[in-house]
């Protein structure tokens, strides 16, 4: 089933029952053997203007989940519905390839790695003009326009747009990276830890960067991390993953306030308090991660849960609204008393 939003705000993206399974093969014959259930019925919606982050530990599927929405991996099943800037609703999972062109000036992306994702061949002109050539949009005079414009916008001189990225810094690389997803004026934004490879001073003055950009422009982002002091400074809402499930969705404060999944509360113990003087109280999880090529009966999390119970062990909880626009997967949701951390304190 689809999750609304229950606010009045118009929702840009709504994925419903997402999976995407890659298969296990053997032997001479590659026979397929079983499936590594990368994304396994997830479930979430962005609203226009805002930020939803997908949190969660490394190998959780939360780069697998953006990379379905793109289309950049084909989904084993499950609806995304996308509006376009005209109003019409699009299903995204389901379109042919040669219509995808069309789509994509809409969705764009923000690598991880800024050293990687940039050719070291290109100069920046090459590199924040290349899709403005790939769809045909002006000649080269107007795109050298264009990409002046962008390089402004990101904070960097027109001038540089004659130099190769080795002359940047990493920080400027990942504004580069930012002008290019920007050339064709989408709508949603994803962003897949644009920031974690970057020195904490210059991952402040990107995430603002990305924030001027998303108040001046309307943009819309899908925001994957997993460093949450990072998350609670950009997202309106928060999505936990856990072994290709999404476990909560809440807002951002009350999610870090009163989470409502024990998984959710263990993520907030293990963050650093700031204050020296205050003695932490992580809360430590016992055993390893869920092999999500053969995952645990009932609830995945259940064999390093404090609070299971025999139904944990045997039924799968379903996603639900517990309160107004907090969402959980538990079957204790409502009577565990769960300790948070307040939102300003991880700033």
């Amino acid at each position: 089933m689809p999750l609304e939003s229950t606010q009045n705000g118009q929702w840009l993206l709504q994925v419903s029952d997402l999976r995407k399974h890659f298969p296990i093969r053997k032997g001479f014959l590659k026979r397929e053997i079983g499936s590594i259930r990368a994304v396994d019925d997830v479930s979430f919606y962005i609203n226009e203007g805002e930020t939803l982050s997908l949190v969660g530990e490394s190998g959780c599927g939360k780069t697998t989940t953006a990379r379905c929405i793109l289309r950049a991996l084909d989904p084993t099943s499950g609806e995304i519905r996308f509006r376009s800037r005209d109003g019409e609703v699009t299903e995204v999972a389901r379109l042919p390839r040669p219509q995808l062109r069309a789509l994509r000036r809409e969705m764009q992306m923000i690598f991880q790695d800024p050293f990687s994702s940039l050719n070291p061949r290109m100069t920046l002109l090459d590199i924040v003009g290349e899709p403005l050539l790939v769809n045909g949009m002006g000649n080269r005079r107007e795109r050298e326009q264009r990409v002046a414009e962008l390089l402004r916008v990101v904070g960097l001189r027109p001038e540089f747009m004659r130099r190769f990225p080795h002359a940047f810094s990493g920080g400027q690389r990942q504004r580069i990276g930012i002008a290019r997803a920007l050339a064709l004026n989408p709508r949603l934004i994803v962003a897949d830890e644009p920031v974690s490879a970057l020195d904490v001073s210059v991952q402040a003055q990107v995430l603002n960067l990305m924030l001027d950009l998303q108040s001046e422009l309307g943009l819309t982002y899908l925001f994957v991390a997993h460093d949450l002091s990072v998350v609670k400074h950009i997202s309106n809402r928060v999505a936990v993953m856990y072994v290709g499930k999404l476990v909560e969705m809440a807002p951002t404060d009350t999610l870090f306030a009163t989470p409502k999944h024990p998984y959710t509360a263990a993520l907030l113990s293990s963050a650093p308090e700031p204050d020296p003087r205050v003695r932490s109280n992580r809360m430590v999880l016992e055993g390893e991660v869920a092999n999500p090529a053969n995952p645990p009966s009932g609830c995945y999390f259940h064999p390093r849960c404090p609070y299971a119970i025999d139904l944990c062990r045997t039924t799968t909880p379903q996603l639900s609204e517990v309160v107004p626009e907090h969402f959980v997967s538990c079957h204790r949701a409502e009577e565990l008393q769960l300790e948070g951390v307040m939102a300003e304190a991880m700033s």
